[in-house]
């Protein structure tokens, strides 16, 4: 990182900002496997700042929209962005820099996610694609979930998944696609806003105890898909799932259906990072099946 790529920065932090801001100071900081992250401050201000190839930047320009549907809701706290653009051959995305040295605050986080997901809207997708992680995410709009899962997201994955050689987990989730009616029979969920990629590690608390979300992957969708992934890798506690069950109570079918939500980001681990998780998309899908024998 060069000189003149903080300068070119805190001259569009300047512009968008409308206030002074002469660089004193920048400094790398870790926590991401897809964007380079890095805080800037000029002795009384901070703005956390992240980087990316040039041609990385719509992916920039998609998550600083979707930060601002979540924020529009008054809902859970997020980090506002502030700019983004492209400066010396490096695409970057300015946002509000927080201090996420809290602990706890998941009852909070729960019943501020319910509330969030009261958004709703009238078709499921949103109004521009994005993407979950670093694969691009097709949010086409749709009036039917079924069609949406099956094309935008699950189809999605499945397709990528046999350009990259593995054939019987595409022809396994080809067979799963068929049978998926029988998981929303007599059921339409409504189209909730929704984080997209609502793991622990998206999720942090201010220093004066206020629940942070970030690095949404944003559309409007199935409420399940949401909780399904907090599920997924751990790290949320009994007093969350308490507090957003009493603000709005999941169905009855959540417990069969959190699993192919959940297959979505299975799939998308193992297309960004391979190994296991083509295995464990496999035994997912397998598990699936036979619940709807």
């Amino acid at each position: 990182m060069t000189v003149d790529l903080w300068n070119a920065i805190a001259a569009e932090i300047r512009r968008a900002g409308g206030e002074p801001f002469v660089l004193r100071g920048e400094r790398s900081i870790g926590g991401g496997c897809i964007n380079a992250a890095h805080v800037l401050d000029d002795g009384a201000r901070r703005w956390f700042v992240k980087l990316n190839e040039a041609d990385r930047l719509d992916m920039f320009a998609a998550e600083a929209d979707g930060l601002n549907e979540i924020a529009a809701t008054h809902t859970v706290r997020v980090p506002r962005p502030l700019c983004h653009g492209v400066a010396e051959g490096q695409a970057f995305l300015v946002l509000e820099w927080l201090d996420l040295s809290g602990h706890g605050a998941q009852e909070a986080l729960g019943r501020q996610l319910a509330a969030m997901h009261r958004v709703v809207r009238e078709e499921y997708g949103w109004l521009r694609d994005n993407t979950i992680g670093s694969t691009p995410q097709p949010n086409e709009q749709s009036m039917d979930w079924m069609e949406f899962m099956c094309e935008r997201r699950l189809g999605h994955q499945l397709d990528l998944a046999v350009k990259g050689g593995n054939r019987r987990l595409h022809r396994r989730g080809e067979e799963l696609l068929d049978r998926m009616p029988d998981l929303f029979a007599g059921y339409t969920p409504a189209a909730s806003l929704l984080h997209g990629d609502l793991w622990s590690g998206n999720y942090a608390v201010s220093a004066v105890g206020e629940p942070v979300i970030f690095d949404p992957a944003v559309y409007y969708g199935e409420r399940e898909a949401d909780l399904a992934m907090t599920e997924l890798f751990g790290g949320f506690s009994p007093a969350f799932y308490a507090a957003y069950n009493e603000a709005w109570p999941l169905d009855a079918g959540y417990r069969a259906r959190k699993t192919l939500y959940n297959l979505y980001h299975v799939l998308n681990h193992y297309h960004m990072f391979g190994g296991g998780y083509g295995s464990q998309a496999e035994r997912m899908i397998d598990q699936l099946l036979s619940e709807l024998r």
